[in-house]
């Protein structure tokens, strides 16, 4: 497979690709995450990793011209309960509220993919169902203070002691909950393979 640009700072997306053996080279560039208000929930993470692809993109053209026609993947991760759009926890209370607002309930993990290359874009979501069992006052503050989940939608990460104890049923991609649907982008990029 031939090596592609990752426009992400995210240390489980870097480790997704390298787990699947996808060749990447890092370039992030800062972003609005602001989106349009009357867009449909599963839209927005696209647009925000549109967003992320089009300012690596211009930086690409402008000052990184051995990257010129590379293949861009940027991604988004955002967590939705019933309708509301979780982002990441602005402190530590804040990271308690949201876990205590997950607790015994189901929530959507939405993932947006865009794959910009030289023949146009591939952009789509991924949709999983996470559920989980009561959590404790206890076990969510433990959680917050050892783990710091600040960066992270939702205030945790599936793949730590919270996922581990705490979730009760995931319904779709879980490497998708760790914020890449990483099978489905390694077919895409397999297509623009076979497009050469």
């Amino acid at each position: 497979m031939q090596s592609i640009i990752l426009a992400s700072q995210s240390p489980r997306r870097k480790q997704l690709l390298e787990w699947a053996e996808v060749p990447f080279d890092i370039i992030i560039k800062s972003t609005d995450e602001t989106y349009p208000h009357d867009l449909p929930t599963e839209e927005i993470p696209i647009y925000i990793a549109r967003q992320k692809a089009i300012e690596v993109k211009k930086h690409i053209n402008s000052s990184v011209k051995e990257h010129v026609d590379k293949t861009i993947l940027a991604a988004d991760t955002v967590v939705v309960l019933d309708t509301t759009i979780i982002g990441k926890p602005a402190d530590r209370q804040d990271a308690i509220n949201i876990l205590s607002d997950l607790s015994g309930k189901t929530h959507r993990v939405i993932t947006g993919v865009v794959i910009t290359h030289q023949k146009g874009e591939a952009a789509f979501s991924d949709i999983t169902s996470v559920q989980f069992h009561p959590l404790t006052k206890e076990q969510i503050e433990f959680y917050v203070d050892k783990y710091k989940p600040y960066d992270k939608a939702g205030a945790y990460a599936i793949q730590e002691w919270i996922g581990v104890v705490g979730i009760k049923s995931v319904n779709g991609d879980f490497y998708n909950v760790m914020g890449l649907p990483v099978s489905r982008v390694v077919q895409e990029l397999q297509k623009l393979d076979y497009q050469d």
